[in-house]
């Protein structure tokens, strides 16, 4: 996602798991957040659910590689951004980006 969203000019932050991310300082600061449905440990819906309970506000935008109805209900009903299968052509990734920010902003 770096290699894909830096170029454009964002600030990118990588972690290798929902705990590292919100054991973070990034967490206070993130304002638009992608994240995997299947990660190991918390899910990317469970994270999604730990920030709302802690009252961060940020646009979140779901990627996965085993898109279920279920859970794309589920995680744009908790107020997800947007949720894309993999694989996703990544202007199509940057433009959610983008809107998401200028919609939160």
């Amino acid at each position: 996602m770096g290699k894909l969203l830096r170029p454009h000019g964002y600030l990118v932050h990588s972690f290798a798991s929902a705990d590292e991310f919100l054991r973070s300082l990034a967490v206070d600061e993130t304002q638009c957040l992608i994240s995997d449905i299947r990660m190991p440990g918390m899910t990317g819906l469970e994270l999604q659910a730990r920030l709302i309970a802690l009252g961060r506000k940020m646009a979140v935008i779901f990627v996965t590689a085993f898109p279920e109805d279920k859970a794309r209900q589920q995680a744009l009903a908790a107020g997800a951004y947007c949720y894309l299968g993999k694989p996703f052509d990544g202007a199509v990734l940057t433009r959610f980006v983008e809107l998401a920010l200028s919609e939160s902003g």
